[in-house]
Formats: C-alpha cells, sequence, structure tokens
C-alpha cells in the first residue's frame, strides 16, 4: 500500500485539468513546429504540459520557471558545446554546471531541475549552435504562452465550497465540543467520558488545518481568475471566519484538558461550575450565529433575529478544592467570550 501512495494520489484530478494539458501540448506542438522548422517541438510541448496548472497565478509561475530554466540550460549547455565540442562527457558536464549555477543563483527547485534538464536535452537532441539554442528558447516561450492561454481560456474553476465547507465543518464541531463540556460539567463523568470527551477536542486541530489548507487553495484559484473578483469578499470573511475558530479550538482543547485531569465527582454540585456549564452553551449557541452570518441560509431567519446570549458572569467564591479547575475554565470562558464579542463589534 505505501508503495501504491507513492504515485497515486488521493482522487482523480478534474477531467477539465487533464483536457487543458492534452489540448496545449497538441497546439504548442503544431504551432511551434510551424514557427520554428527543423527539430520535433520537444521543449515547447513540454512547456504547454507544465504551464497548466489548477489556477492562473500557478500558470504564471510555472512560466516564469520554465522560461527562465531553459534559458540558463541552454545557454550553458551550447556553450560547453562551442567550447568543447559533441564529447559525452560534455554532456555531464554541463548537467553539473547547470547545477551547479542554479545552487549559484539560489533558484527554486523546479528551476533548479529545469536548468539541468534543459542543458541535459539541448546535448541530447541536436548540435548546440547558437541558433538552435535560440530557437529552443523561442519554442520554450511559444509552449509557455500557449499553455498559459489555454488555461486562461478553460478558466479554472473556483475552490471556494470546498473551503466554506470546511469553515463550517470546524464552526460546527466548535459548537458542539462546547455544548458537549457544559454536559460534561453538569453530570458525573466515567474515566471512559472523560477519555471520549478528551479524544474528541483533539480530533478539532486536524480540521483548523485542513480548513487552512481550503482557503488557500481558494485564495489560489482566485488569483489573477477573471470570475475572482465577485468572490473576494466570500473568501476574507471565511478567513475571517477562522481567525476566530483557530483560537477558540485551543481554548476548548484547553478547557477539556482541565476538566480532565482535575475532575472530580463533587463538581456537579459546585454552583460556578454550573455556571460555566450554562455560558458554554451559550457560547455554542454564539458561535452557530455567527457561521449562519458567514455562510448564511436563504432558508433560515436572518441574523439578526438570533440574538446573542453570551454575556459577563457573576461568580461567587468556588470550594476550595475546586478553584485551581474553575479559574482554569473561566480564563479560558473569557477569551471565548472576547472572541465572539468582536464580529458584533466591527
Amino acid at each position: 500500500m505505501r508503495l501504491l501512495a507513492a504515485f497515486r494520489a488521493s482522487r482523480r484530478q478534474p477531467w477539465l485539468q487533464v483536457v487543458k494539458s492534452a489540448v496545449a501540448t497538441a497546439i504548442a506542438w503544431l504551432v511551434a513546429g510551424w514557427l520554428i522548422p527543423g527539430p520535433l517541438p520537444v521543449f515547447a510541448a513540454i512547456a504547454a504540459l507544465l504551464v497548466v496548472q489548477p489556477s492562473l497565478n500557478q500558470s504564471v509561475t510555472k512560466a516564469i520557471e520554465r522560461t527562465v530554466g531553459v534559458v540558463a540550460g541552454v545557454v550553458i549547455a551550447s556553450a560547453l558545446s562551442l567550447a568543447f565540442g559533441p564529447a559525452t562527457w560534455v554532456v555531464l558536464v554541463a548537467v553539473v554546471a547547470a547545477l551547479g549555477v542554479a545552487w549559484a543563483l539560489r533558484m527554486t527547485t523546479g528551476t533548479a531541475n529545469q536548468v539541468a534538464i534543459s542543458a541535459l536535452l539541448v546535448l541530447a537532441l541536436g548540435a548546440a549552435t547558437p541558433g538552435y539554442a535560440v530557437d529552443r528558447v523561442l519554442e520554450t516561450i511559444i509552449g509557455a504562452v500557449i499553455g498559459f492561454v489555454v488555461n486562461l481560456v478553460f478558466v479554472p474553476p473556483l475552490a471556494l465550497d470546498p473551503a466554506r465547507r470546511a469553515v463550517d465543518a470546524l464552526g460546527g464541531e466548535v459548537a458542539a465540543s462546547l455544548d458537549r463540556l457544559a454536559d460534561a460539567l453538569a453530570a458525573p463523568q466515567t474515566p471512559a467520558q472523560l477519555e471520549e470527551l478528551m479524544i474528541t477536542a483533539r480530533l478539532m486541530r486536524p480540521m483548523v488545518t485542513s480548513a487552512s489548507d481550503a482557503i488557500g487553495s481558494a485564495a489560489e484559484s482566485l488569483a489573477l481568475n477573471p470570475r475572482g473578483r465577485r468572490r473576494r469578499e466570500e473568501l476574507e470573511r471565511l478567513e475571517s471566519t477562522l481567525a476566530m475558530l483557530s483560537p477558540m479550538v485551543t481554548q476548548v482543547i484547553g478547557m477539556t484538558r482541565a476538566l480532565y485531569d482535575r475532575y472530580d465527582v463533587s463538581l456537579v454540585d459546585e454552583p460556578t461550575v454550573r455556571a460555566i456549564g450554562e455560558q458554554l452553551h451559550r457560547a455554542a449557541h454564539d458561535v452557530r450565529r455567527v457561521m449562519r452570518r458567514t455562510s448564511p441560509d436563504p432558508a433560515s431567519p436572518p441574523t439578526e433575529s438570533i440574538p446573542a446570549l453570551t454575556s459577563p458572569l457573576v461568580i461567587a467564591a468556588p470550594s476550595s478544592g475546586h478553584w485551581i479547575l474553575v479559574g482554569s475554565l473561566l480564563e479560558d470562558l473569557r477569551r471565548i467570550h472576547a472572541t465572539l464579542a468582536e464580529p458584533d463589534s466591527r
């Protein structure tokens, strides 16, 4: 299974991406072969294939990376071939020199590999004359431009829906975790129940990572995309919501950990603990309220009709045996209150 995971993705790339790559490669091959007679237009086809990326921003990056790499590789190969002739060892020297130049110039890994590959292909596919070198550079530029144009014509899809689903799932889990924690404060808990509560709370961390990655992909899909201008406000709302939820995840996990470490069955008789539990339910309500504002449902009542329930908590001094736990819970609860109050203050 590990061997398969090394070259298989968890899901197939979209058919649109496959079609765009095939169309760009074919057009680049035909156009470059027509404009630049001579050797097969391998450089143009490779450039077009690499430039077609899931987003236009990535296409621009690949086009620059590919063109710079080819120019550097062709120049190095041509210079060495003219200086030392077509000997076999020149190919090896060219590859080593290309990698050395890329390292000295602090090129990216992709550009460095392209420099070496281009030098190798120039020496392997034809005589490295000045005219040959110039033709290969022009061929690469043609392929890169065609790849970008094809990607622009078949506009890449926006990746906002996965980001929205990831943020919505995280918000729902934060609210559910607050409710579960409140229920645990209100009723006696067994060690197994506390363990389950702790494990469930910790599962929110990978959800934060997934939501952050999804928002990053969404931002990438909007860059340079003609349809992206109308959706930037939605992306900003998702980013703002994630920025609110991320610290709350840390606070909820901290509260759960404090309860796990310092649990005592007598907690249910502590008035302050019961009051904290009620505030946690209110905080869960307010998290859902914020999430409805971020991803409104036309079938649901407007956000303004759902009152915010979170309010300052006035408590009496807890029992001496519980003051450490109560203090920890109160501090995290204060931070959650402050975080939830920020959207309403803007």
